[in-house]
């Protein structure tokens, strides 16, 4: 007992009076435990689980301990094991999945399963549940390692594993080097989501390994859907074997609905009629039925199977039918920004949105194992966009929007012709929500000098591009100042990428082309440019100037007179103005540009690199320049240059442009911008000025304002260009009544550009 006394009779000095008392027990990592000198840590990591850190001569041992087994618990869990070996059971990918899992244990349908196979204790269930749950649905030897929030670090180099935990390393375990599921246990989760499909809900982690010497990428993605038990795979596989011999008749209006129906009825009636002991539970169904009927019993309940088994299935029916089979969550997953699937029996890759610090490629746990379903894959794809692929045209860029999604989606696909390893996906997908201005601003993409001197040149129908390589972000910089084109104004895209053109107006629209032969002709770009001109537009927007004849529309709209807005590839001036003339762009149209926007995507953000202007001789040798400019010489030709804004090494954003006005004392460095524009609209230079320092205190007051919503941006513009005059009191009114007492700084006035300077 812990608190009984000894008497030390024989004690020296001793008298027969109490001379010592037995402590109580100590835990052995207590320095003071005689019995345990070496442990330097002992502590419980889950019901019955116990981990101990000792001391060695130069480490440290990591030893667990288990429920222990008797032999009748150890048979009835060899039954289970047997039962379940060839159930596709999803394992959790982290730690934090690990903890969950076994606090969670096992689902209806599996408990259900071991119901069958197990008569023991209650104490003997438990200690079965739990080994059950760590070899088939957790990590098998790994569990309990998983289940130590304090291991950090894990090294699976030399002769076994060795750990590091947040006070003892190295820790020796006795694992060997390679066990199952090594790269799991000491994982962390950076982010789960669920992706909506249809009615199911599945879950998605993003995770990060924290193990030495195992797979080159550290950041992984993994889709977690149903698990299914033993003979699902083969209902599966016969339920859609019978959705495809179905007959029809009539059109299928809803054909989700239509699949997961039939699914359904054929699921529910196999899983019943495999059910051994179905007969005799139908039988005590009905008599208890009939017997409820009277009183004189509760109603039965059904417990023939799980209903969450048959949900499972039909999750996968309608996935392979509905869907897009092993691509069907990340299309849907808004967290991703592109998908790619590069051959058969290769990791499927992705690049996540805003998810981690870094937006690099990352794999997953989905791979095409069959190239037929490869294949069917593709083809769904191009066809969802009007494309039929085949021997003579095996490959395709298609712009889809699937059910259920809300971006647009950019797909190149191929099949095995022009691909050694089988076919090939890669799937662009556009943010859902419009980036504004404020927002770009806010995240550090831009600078508010820069948003006002875009404002101007969209609303003054000058000519921009926006130049960088894929997934630099130059759609999201077009789309996001589009507001800006007045609103009475006639903006129309033309080309493939128009679809990726974000118009919020009224007098707005989109001209489309596509490189396949229709029922009737083949529409080209030619035929666009015609139908464009017939539509009198005031602003021409041709997304991804990229082909011969985007280049050769793009080199006769710069004739036209008309606003222009565009994006191509190229990452600085030389190689836009090297490509451009390759392209059979006359060297000289590229003086009519009036501004080239490089966005850069650099270590996980996105921002304007750089903002170039280009000039002819005359302008360049007037312009005060600075060190940023010079002359790149093509095909006879001089091309000058100037540099408008760029971005520092340390995140900030440099102006060419220095005045008092807008809160800069630094001497003035003009740029032609301003003067091709006062000569556009017939007004001196100064008030082009006056305007851009006008717009840049409302570019400062939407940022103070949080005005990041991109219906609500354009409704204000519009109101401006109404009546600006009423419009700033109505802000400042409103300002009052928040108690801001500000608004935006501009008077009323009759006169464009004029200031209460």
């Amino acid at each position: 007992m812990a608190n009984a006394r000894l008497e030390l009779a024989d004690e020296p000095g001793g008298s027969g009076e109490v001379g010592g008392v037995v402590p109580p027990p100590l835990p052995p990592d207590d320095p003071e435990a005689w019995y345990a000198p070496d442990v330097q840590a002992q502590y419980e990591v889950h019901p019955g689980v116990v981990v101990t850190i000792t001391r060695r001569e130069t480490d440290f041992a990591y030893a667990v301990r288990e429920p222990v087994l008797t032999a009748g618990d150890g048979a009835q869990l060899d039954d289970v094991e047997s039962h379940f070996a060839e159930a596709h059971l999803e394992r959790p990918r982290t730690h934090e999945g690990a903890v969950e899992t076994m606090a969670a244990g096992f689902s209806e349908k599996h408990e259900l399963a071991i119901d069958r196979l197990v008569d023991c204790t209650p104490a003997g269930r438990r200690r079965v549940d739990y080994h059950a749950l760590a070899r088939l649905a957790c990590l098998g030897d790994l569990t309990p390692y998983a289940l130590d929030e304090r291991i950090d670090v894990a090294d699976a180099e030399g002769d076994g594993v060795v750990v590091h935990t947040e006070d003892y390393a190295p820790a020796v375990t006795d694992l060997p080097s390679d066990p199952d599921f090594l790269g799991r246990f000491a994982s962390e989760r950076i982010d789960r989501h669920t992706v909506r499909f249809h009615e199911f809900e599945v879950p998605v982690v993003l995770y990060r390994e924290n193990l030495l010497g195992s797979d080159p990428f550290e950041t992984k993605y993994a889709v977690l859907e149903p698990d299914l038990l033993p003979g699902d795979e083969a209902l599966i596989s016969e339920c859609k074997e019978r959705l495809w011999e179905t007959g029809v008749e009539g059109v299928i209006e809803d054909e989700a609905a239509f699949v997961r129906e039939r699914a359904e009825s054929f699921l529910d009636r196999q899983l019943s009629s495999r059910d051994t002991r179905a007969w005799a539970r139908a039988v005590r169904h009905r008599l208890r039925a009939a017997l409820a009927e009277y009183g004189l019993a509760v109603p039965p309940v059904d417990r023939r199977y799980a209903e969450d088994r048959l949900a499972d299935l039909v999750y996968y029916v309608l996935r392979d039918y509905v869907g897009y089979g092993t691509l069907t969550v990340p299309i849907r997953d808004p967290m991703l920004e592109d998908v790619e699937a590069n051959r058969v029996g290769e990791r499927i890759k992705v690049i996540p949105r805003g998810l981690t610090d870094h937006d690099e490629r990352v794999p997953t746990n989905l791979a095409f194992d069959d190239e037929r379903a490869f294949v069917n894959v593709v083809t769904q794809l191009a066809a969802g966009d009007g494309v039929e692929l085949n021997a003579t045209n095996p490959s395709a860029k298609v712009n889809l929007q699937p059910d259920g999604v809300e971006e647009t989606i950019r797909c190149a696909v191929a099949l095995p012709t022009i691909s050694e390893d089988g076919p090939h996906i890669s799937i662009r997908k556009q943010a859902p929500d419009v980036l504004t201005p404020v927002d770009l601003v806010e995240s550090g993409s831009i600078s508010p000098e820069l948003v006002a001197l875009l404002w101007l040149c969209y609303e003054h129908h000058g000519v921009i591009l926006f130049s960088g390589p894929t997934g630099a972000g130059k759609t999201t910089l077009m789309n996001a100042h589009m507001p800006f084109v007045p609103f009475s104004d006639r903006p129309i895209s033309i080309d493939e990428g128009s679809r990726e053109v974000r118009l919020p107006h009224e007098t707005g629209v989109s001209l489309t082309t596509r490189d396949h032969e229709s029922q009737f002709k083949r529409v080209t770009m030619a035929d666009l440019m015609t139908e464009c001109n017939y539509l009198n537009p005031d602003v021409e927007v041709i997304a991804e100037v990229n082909t011969a004849e985007s280049f050769e529309t793009f080199a006769e709209s710069l004739n036209t007179g008309h606003g222009l807005i565009g994006t191509t590839h190229a990452g600085d001036v030389e190689t836009l103005i090297n490509r451009v003339v390759e392209q059979g762009l006359a060297p000289y149209l590229m003086r009519e540009i009036d501004l080239v926007v490089f966005p850069r995507h650099v270590g996980g953000e996105r921002y304007v690199g750089e903002v170039v202007e280009l000039l002819d001789e005359g302008e360049f040798r007037d312009l005060d320049r600075a060190e940023r400019s010079g002359v790149i010489h093509k095909g006879g030709t001089a091309i000058y240059w100037n540099t408008v804004a760029w971005r520092t090494h340390d995140g900030d954003f440099e102006f060419a442009y220095r005045d008092p006005a807008i809160g800069d004392d630094r001497s003035e460095v003009a740029t032609v911008v301003f003067e091709r524009i006062a000569a556009a609209t017939d007004r001196p230079t100064e008030a082009v000025r006056d305007e851009f320092h006008a717009k840049y205190r409302y570019v400062r007051y939407l940022i103070e304002e949080g005005i990041d919503d991109f219906e609500a941006l354009f409704d204000l513009l519009a109101d401006l260009q109404t009546n600006e005059a009423a419009t700033v009191e109505r802000l400042h009114r409103r300002s009052r009544e928040d108690g801001q007492g500000g608004g935006p700084d501009r008077a009323p006035s009759a006169e464009p550009g004029a200031t209460d300077d």
